[in-house]
């Protein structure tokens, strides 16, 4: 792998981290909303679909780290 391919690959990943940051705290408000809904099937939705943004964005981070890691020891050695 040349030099402008793990450049490339550590900038998506810092985009893909960005966009997680992102989600995750899009989630976070979205689950904080289930408060202020009135029935039960509006709550359970809003918890549903904010603890799965969190998820997603939670993934997206983790993965965006260990990429941004990987090619920064590439680059150490």
């Amino acid at each position: 792998m040349n030099e402008l391919e793990r450049l490339s690959r550590i900038k998506s990943a810092q985009i893909n981290q960005a966009l997680g940051v992102f989600i995750f705290i899009f989630g976070i408000i979205i689950t904080f909303a289930m408060v202020y809904t009135e029935t039960l099937v509006q709550q359970m939705t809003d918890l549903v679909a904010g603890l799965v943004l969190i998820t997603i964005g939670g993934g997206m981070v983790w993965k965006a780290k260990r990429t941004i890691r990987k090619f920064k020891k590439t680059n150490d050695k």
